[in-house]
């Protein structure tokens, strides 16, 4: 069967250990995620299941599980936590922590639809501190041998009260330890993928470096200048042609970006790899330096998503 045939009402007031389903969050190509109470600690929680009809291959079950082993290993304030992952007689699941808020997709959507002109865009503090503590749980994630390979904005969680990000869905995450490999596969999002992730090449942490400058890019941006054309012609322009994937420079695409800006964005999302940062720290210091000496009219100490 297949995920987007299957019917997932049938799993709400379902009991998986401790837990009962309340809700459907949201779903993806490697199942559903939920909200459910755990009666224990008497809190809600995420549970993201897969269907064991649609789990039908070695590889997708242990690639859910293998998600779940690397998000375990990982413990850092940027990173969604997991507390347990088990099977049922349908499914197999995960339960995390549920966060309270938004996907930095929203955000940038929503913030586009601002009735003042001047006000569809996100502010640069704001967007620079976000992309500094992505980078950070990013660094600590590299360090203990994980590649993401699929950042993108829906798999950054914004905590709604604190504003603190929280990096989720580690589900083709390439790790120093996985038993299968992924050689050949183009795994990823088109609009967020390095051009060696594209053409199916080995990946590094280069590769998550090139995802957060496309996504700090679309942050100053709201939309990213690209073409009007289908993903498969994306991933084609991103392998034989990735010099020409934006038709406009940054600091054309957005009155945020000033040229000391603009350096920034084009080394992390250089087409040549060896030509970015090498690493999330590096990328994390050229912006912590840059929002450093932001004159302070476009510093304030608060701003939000949703302040001007």
């Amino acid at each position: 069967m297949d995920i987007k045939s299957f019917d997932f009402r049938e799993a709400i007031g379902l009991e998986l250990g401790g837990v009962t389903i309340t809700r459907l969050l949201g779903r993806g190509a490697m199942g559903a995620v939920f909200v459910a109470f755990q009666k224990s600690l008497k809190r809600q929680v995420a549970v993201k299941l897969l269907p064991k009809t649609v789990a039908t291959t070695d590889l997708s079950r242990q690639q859910f599980r293998d998600e779940a082993e690397t998000i375990a290993a990982l413990s850092h304030p940027y990173i969604i936590p997991i507390f347990e992952m088990g099977e049922h007689e349908k499914y197999y699941y995960q339960v995390m922590q549920l966060v309270q808020g938004s996907d930095l997709n929203v955000v940038v959507r929503n913030r586009l639809k601002h009735p003042v002109p001047s006000k569809r865009l996100l502010p640069v503090a704001f967007t620079l501190d976000m992309v500094s503590k992505v980078l950070d749980g990013l660094g600590y994630a590299h360090d203990e041998g994980v590649v993401h390979q699929d950042i993108k904005p829906a798999n950054i969680l914004l905590e709604q009260r604190s504003l603190r990000p929280l990096i989720a869905d580690f589900g083709i995450a390439k790790t120093a330890h996985l038993e299968y490999k992924a050689q050949g596969l183009i795994v990823g999002t088109p609009m967020y993928l390095a051009p060696e992730q594209a053409s199916a090449a080995e990946t590094d942490r280069r590769a998550d470096v090139y995802s957060v400058g496309v996504i700090l890019f679309e942050m100053l941006a709201g939309m990213l200048p690209l073409r009007q054309e289908s993903a498969r012609q994306l991933l084609v322009r991103k392998v034989k042609m990735p010099d020409t994937v934006y038709v406009k420079r940054p600091s054309e695409a957005s009155p945020l970006i000033d040229a000391d800006l603009e350096r920034i964005v084009l080394k992390a999302i250089a087409p040549n790899r060896d030509e970015r940062y090498p690493d999330c720290g590096q990328f994390r210091a050229a912006v912590e330096k840059y929002r450093a000496a932001l004159p302070a009219a476009r510093a304030p100490a608060q701003e939000g998503p949703e302040h001007g």
